[in-house]
């Protein structure tokens, strides 16, 4: 082998030897990053579990009658809007195609007629993607990987406005429900109108709780006011599985 041919096979050797330091240390930094995500996943969890607990008791107390707008099921749905929720960056292997690929499908399947669908992109992925086929109305990005209730809130504060003029009759969340680093499962879920406890979770709450509480102020009020913010611990919720997701499927990638 010539004097260039050894040196160009060592400068090849040095290449692949960089890249993979480079990709050992993008893992080491994912791996933390992803600890810090599930950590904060699972944390959210119990607040939201324990809002639906308290919303069942109330639901029990509660008037019928006095639906707050957020429970209101419209007769004619035309506008559905779908909060799709991925990542800012690539490299996080088939993570942004498998959560786009779930709502595509979903709004596929919607047979009803004359349905308009509507996206609110969280992350510049579905941003990108969503542009390109019409229909993006809301985008947020360069949330970073410190997801903040402030984020959720804004989102949940323009979706609510938007549900209770009008603008969407339906609102749904499509994110990658965190499992483990290997498992991230793309998730669509409900948010407006919001569904309301069932007898089995009423019952079920009653039976572990055990307790007669009186309510001050009434509990329609409370109700009314814990709903909105039962809103917004689902969208928080679905923005930290996905940021866990996302920060997992970096690892496996």
């Amino acid at each position: 082998m010539s004097g260039a041919g050894v040196r160009d096979f060592k400068r090849r050797i040095r290449s692949v030897t960089n890249t993979q330091q480079i990709t050992k240390a993008m893992k080491m930094v994912a791996a933390a990053k992803l600890r810090k995500a599930q950590e904060r996943a699972e944390a959210s969890r119990p607040y939201t579990e324990t809002l639906y607990n308290t919303l069942a008791a109330l639901s029990g107390v509660v008037d019928a009658g006095s639906l707050h707008p957020l429970l209101e099921v419209r007769k004619e749905v035309r506008k559905v809007a779908y909060v799709v929720v991925a990542a800012d960056r690539g490299l996080a292997g088939a993570y942004n195609t498998n959560v786009i690929r779930a709502a595509s499908e979903t709004i596929a399947a919607d047979e009803r007629e004359n349905v308009e669908s509507y996206i609110i992109a969280v992350g510049r992925k579905v941003r990108d993607f969503y542009r390109k086929r019409g229909g993006l109305v809301a985008e947020y990005l360069n949330l970073g990987d410190d997801v903040s209730y402030a984020d959720a809130k804004e989102i949940t504060d323009y979706v609510m406005n938007a549900y209770q003029e009008e603008a969407f009759d339906e609102v749904y969340v499509v994110y990658a429900k965190f499992i483990n680093a290997l498992r991230h499962i793309p998730t669509v879920t409900r948010l407006i109108p919001l569904e309301p406890p069932d007898e089995e979770a009423q019952e079920s709450t009653e039976e572990s709780l055990d307790i007669t509480f009186i309510y001050e102020p009434d509990s329609e009020t409370i109700m009314h006011s814990l709903l909105p913010r039962y809103l917004g611990s689902l969208i928080y919720n679905a923005m930290l599985e996905s940021k866990a997701s996302e920060q997992g499927a970096r690892i496996s990638s």
